[in-house]
């Protein structure tokens, strides 16, 4: 029984029969709950490190209902390095949480992020999360809780069914990673690197 588990349950007689109770087996199938947190630093970055964070909390309390209701949780950490690993992903705003393919969050509004801005020595945005009608730079913990819940209870439903535009890679994302590329060309130079840096 590599992917499912049993459950063993008591039950007795309705009509009062019996006496005692007898166990009876329940198979149930596990099925998986993937979750793409994608970002495009996790070392200065206080938006995606601040929803790294809230999203293994909000994973955390959650973790045993998802288990007794027959849910394994994947969660894919992607570092978005490049604009070929960009568009390859469909990415347009860091940090990014999808659950099973579903951004959790349908709209994207960013704002300036200063410490993406210090990696590469220019304006860079990120994402604000909007919850309950309020801003939020890094994703609020009830949020992603709200998004995976939905994910589980509404069967995966595809609200996103139809809705697949062409993928252009956002200007600030190219930006940010044409920026980022310079700079870590200045720094080689800088700091004595090879021929081949310069």
């Amino acid at each position: 029984m590599s992917n499912s588990r049993i459950n063993q349950i008591k039950t007795s007689d309705s009509c009062g029969c019996r006496s005692g109770s007898q166990t009876e087996s329940v198979q149930q199938e596990r099925k998986q709950l993937t979750i793409d947190f994608m970002y495009i630093d996790l070392e200065v970055c206080t938006r995606c490190k601040r929803t790294e964070e809230n999203l293994n909390d909000a994973i955390a309390e959650v973790a045993n209902l998802l288990k007794t209701i027959g849910y394994d949780v994947r969660v894919n950490s992607i570092l978005v390095e490049n604009e070929e690993q960009a568009e390859a992903l469909r990415f347009v705003s860091s940090p990014t949480i999808r659950i099973n393919g579903k951004d959790i969050q349908l709209t994207t509004k960013e704002s300036n992020c200063d410490t993406c801005g210090s990696i590469t020595g220019s304006n860079v945005d990120c994402r604000v999360w909007i919850y309950e009608g309020k801003e939020y730079t890094e994703a609020p913990k009830p949020l992603i809780i709200n998004a995976i819940l939905k994910e589980v209870y509404g069967a995966g439903q595809n609200t996103e069914e139809g809705r697949k535009e062409p993928y252009v890679l956002p200007e600030n994302l190219k930006r940010f990673f044409t920026a980022k590329r310079e700079n870590k060309h200045k720094d080689c130079c800088i700091n004595g690197g090879s021929v081949q840096c310069c």
